[in-house]
């Protein structure tokens, strides 16, 4: 292999690694609600997620093509500016999630790509039009959006069902719970998949092996649906959490209309070839969900702090895409790229190895809520003095 075949193949895994970072960051957008209500096992929710977001990615390319063409100037894009954007976007992912802040997973990938190709191209090589109107401005308006309408159907399941039992209601949107969970996993598929396709057919553009404007084939199509549907299955038991018990107190109606206000909205954003933000639609619905119903607990200072990872994942994923550049752009060729992909396996491993200590699971993931992403320690019960004596 020559240096530049050692880069390409260095930038396709290190995209599958965002891909799959980016399936167990947003798990937690499908099925956190189902989880929190008892709709879905934990184990069965990822699961099915998985399988969906799988089938989902082969739904459209819409999204692929915004990527890879609509917001930087593809002749200014080299293979080292591809691994230096990923690796800002990586990291940020590695970190909100450890947090358990679900932030924009899609908006670290195109933070990550500007900042790198600012920093090796100046800001000339981005489209500022594309980035504003396909991605910014989707981003101020979408959680707005979702949030209205799962406020007007939590209203309204509330009012509709007012007469039936509460036993029977719980009961009969867990039933609809699973299939709008099922709707956003697909529609998930569609949209984030498509992100990472699109940075791999830019990574080919530049290295010449596709011509400009090509659409991505399908081998990249196949393997960044596996990589975020291997992702999805591993649960991002952290952000879950955060979002299925630290937002709102939620009910089974409230998770149905959470999930279908969000489905619908993302569904729509993939068809226009928007790269809209999950996190940010289903966030904003689960909060709708929780002005919808009457005397509901929403905890309004998670939902800031969430709010404020929102606004700082664009430059931040950047900076570090910047500074990833420069370092790898520094020491030069294909030992620049080595250099940085192996800093960040080494910081990926750190962030996992940090996680483990305390580690929230499926098993603990519902524990109730103390203000903090990781669950109280359940302590054993003391042992009774006969069977010490025993």
């Amino acid at each position: 292999m020559t240096g530049n075949d050692v880069v390409l193949a260095l930038v396709v895994v290190t995209a599958l690694g965002f891909d799959f970072t980016n399936g167990f960051h947003d798990t937690g957008n499908a099925m956190a609600t189902s989880i929190v209500t008892g709709a879905l096992p934990p184990r069965v929710a990822v699961g099915v997620s998985a399988v969906l977001n799988l089938v989902g990615a082969f739904l459209s390319t819409a999204v692929a093509a915004t990527i890879a063409g609509g917001l930087v100037q593809s002749a200014d894009v080299t293979l080292t500016v591809v691994v230096a954007g990923l690796t800002g976007s990586i990291l940020w992912n590695l970190a909100t999630w450890y947090a358990g802040i679900p932030s924009s997973s899609s908006h670290a990938l195109v933070g990550g790509v500007v900042g790198a190709t600012m920093a090796a191209a100046g800001a000339s090589a981005v489209k500022w039009q594309g980035l504003v109107s396909k991605v910014i401005v989707p981003a101020a308006l979408s959680p707005v959006i979702a949030g209205s309408v799962a406020a007007l159907g939590t209203y309204l399941v509330y009012r509709l069902t007012r007469g039936v039992a509460e036993g029977s209601r719980t009961r009969g949107f867990r039933g609809g719970q699973v299939g709008s969970a099922c709707m956003v996993s697909l529609a998930h598929g569609t949209n984030d998949a498509q992100k990472t396709m699109g940075v791999i057919t830019l990574a080919l553009i530049a290295n010449g092996t596709l011509h400009a404007g090509a659409k991505a084939p399908d081998w990249v199509i196949v393997s960044c649906a596996t990589a975020i549907a291997l992702g999805t299955y591993i649960g991002g038991w952290r952000v879950i959490r955060a979002l299925g018990k630290g937002l709102v107190e939620i009910e089974p109606p409230q998770g149905m209309a959470s999930e279908s206000a969000s489905a619908a909205v993302i569904l729509c954003s993939a068809d226009f070839g928007y790269s809209l933000s999950t996190t940010h639609v289903a966030t904003g619905s689960i909060l709708g969900s929780g002005v919808g119903r009457r005397d509901a607990v929403v905890r309004w200072n998670i939902a800031r702090r969430m709010v404020v990872a929102w606004v700082l994942t664009l430059p931040a994923a950047g900076m570090v895409g910047a500074l990833a550049y420069w370092a790898a752009n520094g020491i030069g060729g294909t030992a620049g790229v080595v250099v940085v992909f192996i800093v960040l396996v080494a910081a990926s491993v750190a962030f996992f190895v940090a996680s483990r200590h305390p580690a929230v699971t499926p098993e603990n993931v519902n524990a109730a809520w103390t203000g903090s992403v990781v669950p109280e320690p359940v302590l054993d019960e003391p042992a009774r003095t006969d069977e010490v004596a025993s």
